[in-house]
């Protein structure tokens, strides 16, 4: 997926806690920050508690962002995030890759 710099875009945090005790209140932030702007950019820096839900909330948003050509993308995965991928099936980084959009080096 091709970025345009000059778009308007919104960031977001995610929180510390992206588990499923939590996930509700992430899909609310997600949810508002996604009606902002026409890209989202979503910081995946601090999460330190993820499972299979919060996986399943990034996908959702990546593919929704996607199919209304409105780009989601993720930075900076936590070591937890990258775990819990590979636990829920993502064997790889060009399987993490191929799914979630990443923001790497600057682009």
């Amino acid at each position: 997926m091709a970025l345009n710099p000059t778009e308007p875009k919104w960031s977001l945090r995610l929180p510390a806690d992206c588990s499923i005790a939590a996930i509700r209140n992430v899909y609310e932030l997600i949810r508002e920050a996604f009606g902002r702007q026409e890209r989202l950019e979503i910081d995946c820096s601090r999460v330190d508690k993820a499972d299979v839900t919060s996986i399943q909330l990034l996908l959702s948003t990546a593919k929704t962002g996607e199919a209304q050509g409105r780009p989601v993308v993720l930075t900076s995965f936590s070591q937890s995030l990258r775990n819990t991928l590979r636990r829920a099936g993502f064997a790889s980084e060009a399987m993490i890759d191929q799914h979630f959009p990443q923001k790497k080096d600057g682009t």
